[in-house]
């Protein structure tokens, strides 16, 4: 390309060049080869129209390669916001006294110092202030992670740990029970992965002296050797519940953050007696009352009577049974 023709022969012309973007040299380069070509022609060849020859044409200073760059669509004469300084000066000042209150509550604090605005004149005083840098909103704070707990004998349950028997895994849970308004009590739920058979007590509270409770009865009311434990990270099965489970020799596994299903088998449980027994239950609401209750629902009507889909429509009892019949 002879770009001596078209712009002065000069270093300085030539290293001008790599100043201008890449749509300003393409129009430089059909302008060049326009020199010594028809207009018709250099149109076909670069895929323009003649009116885009001709108003580059008219536009090109061959002192000066941007005056082929695109112009600016702004247009010169932009108008001014006609807000007076006392209004500015009052939204900033209000802004700044309530940092987390927006331009709809901003607007009724100035209409009572008598400023006749809408929220949309709020609004954008309050964008002008911040390009300006004069208004500086304040900093969300987030809250850090608290740092995880060390366990003293849990640890997650290994991928090749399998789960084949009953007993082999337990999961535990809690569930909120709320048997009359503001009252809240906090069940315990076990249940078996393989044979279903389900244990449950409600107390008063959920921490982790309580919990070692429920694992001391859980041991004594299970009808085979509980080998494994699974639970969440909830503080009740931490500290007390932790050492009772090393101490009977139970291996205790603790579930990933936010994994609540890989916990099926007591989550669904913990669904059922929801559904089945405390949607249901019409007696007394005090606690010594209720614990009996759902004990014996939980031996009588769970265990030994209800059906189960995932064992074939037959109950937890009948499938342990089956179970130590088989060789």
């Amino acid at each position: 390309m002879r770009i001596g023709r078209i712009i002065p022969l000069s270093t300085k012309g030539f290293s001008r060049i790599k100043e201008i973007s890449k749509e300003a040299k393409v129009r430089l380069k059909f302008l060049e080869f326009a020199r010594t070509h028809p207009v018709s022609v250099t149109c076909r060849r670069f895929g323009i129209s003649r009116s885009t020859y001709y108003r580059w044409k008219k536009r090109f200073d061959p002192r000066n390669l941007r005056s082929l760059e695109d112009r600016s669509r702004r247009p010169k004469r932009v108008r001014k916001p006609a807000w007076s300084v006392e209004l500015i000066e009052r939204v900033r000042e209000l802004r700044e006294e309530y940092p987390r209150w927006g331009k709809a509550k901003l607007v009724v604090l100035l209409k009572r110092k008598g400023f006749e605005v809408s929220e949309s004149t709020v609004g954008r005083i309050l964008r002008y202030l911040k390009r300006r840098g004069v208004l500086k909103e304040p900093v969300k704070k987030v809250k850090a992670r608290g740092v995880a707990k060390k366990r003293i004998y849990a640890t997650r349950k290994p991928k090749e740990y399998r789960v084949e028997k009953p007993g082999d895994m337990i999961q535990i849970d809690t569930l909120d029970v709320r048997p009359d308004p503001g009252c809240v009590y906090k069940q315990f739920s076990a249940g078996d992965v393989v044979s279903k058979w389900g244990f449950a007590d409600v107390r008063s509270a959920a921490t982790a002296f309580l919990a070692k409770e429920f694992l001391e009865e859980l041991i004594k009311e299970c009808p085979f050797e509980i080998k494994a434990i699974q639970v969440d990270g909830g503080s009740e099965f931490y500290a007390d519940f932790e050492l009772a489970c090393k101490e009977h020799g139970i291996r205790l596994f603790c579930l990933p953050p936010r994994s609540p299903k890989l916990n099926g088998v007591v989550e669904r449980l913990n669904r059922t007696y929801r559904e089945e027994f405390w949607s249901c239950y019409e007696g007394d609401v005090r606690l010594d009352a209720m614990r009996p209750e759902l004990k014996r629902w939980t031996s009588k009507v769970y265990n030994d009577f209800r059906p189960h889909q995932s064992l074939g429509y037959i109950s937890p009892t009948q499938f342990l049974q089956q179970y130590c019949a088989s060789p």
